[in-house]
């Protein structure tokens, strides 16, 4: 076991880092952050690169659409949002579904994804059912939101899921979620599953985790 703490240790250190702070969202549980953390876990959900969909957050929120108000009313921004950050042949798509799933976040839930935690009602399970209602937000990018906001929101913890155990593979950890929550403090838990991400989508990556 002392192997894989110092796995862990390497890992944190290389790759510990949220996919939201990445992204220039400081994450806190109040309605503009955790909007922006739906954005962040839209876009991925497309498949693109992660690097890709990070940089395709960032344009918009920089650019004044941080809320879910500002990127319903900013249509034609958005687009040309999109086309800066690189994010082609998908962008006029993609604008219409965060356009469509700021109407949701406004109508639903009053502008507060603090709704959708209480409407989830401690459910984990729950919470990954509602933000998939959300256009073009599949399990991909419920896996991306619920690890992110296990920061915030303690009853998502341990996620440590889907991309993150192929990356946990990777390094030789141990490939269940319980037992990978045990080798990070709770308030580590995010970063390390952002890391785990990182190291199951770049070998280059692990091979520097690891010395090999």
């Amino acid at each position: 076991m002392s192997d894989a703490y110092s796995t862990v240790e390497a890992l944190l250190e290389t790759a510990g880092r949220t996919y939201a702070a990445e992204a220039g969202i400081t994450l806190d549980d109040k309605p503009a952050p955790l909007y922006r953390l739906l954005v962040l876990a839209t876009l991925p959900s497309t498949r693109v690169q992660a690097d890709l969909a990070v940089a395709a957050t960032r344009e918009p929120v920089s650019s004044g659409m941080g809320t879910p108000e500002k990127m319903r009313d900013a249509r034609q921004q958005r687009v040309e949002a999109m086309d800066r950050a690189n994010y082609t042949r998908v962008d006029e798509q993609m604008s219409t579904a965060l356009g469509e799933a700021a109407e949701i976040v406004l109508d639903r839930y009053r502008g507060d994804l603090r709704g959708l935690r209480a409407e989830a009602d401690g459910d984990p399970g729950k919470v990954r059912e509602l933000l998939t209602a959300f256009p073009r937000l599949g399990p991909v990018g419920a896996d991306i939101f619920t690890r992110e906001a296990q920061a915030l929101w303690p009853e998502l913890r341990p996620t440590v899921d889907g991309k993150a155990l192929d990356g946990a593979r990777r390094l030789g950890l141990p490939e269940d979620e319980k037992a990978l929550a045990d080798l990070v403090p709770d308030d580590r838990l995010a970063e390390f599953s952002a890391a785990l991400t990182r190291v199951a989508l770049d070998r280059k990556l692990a091979e520097k985790v690891t010395g090999s």
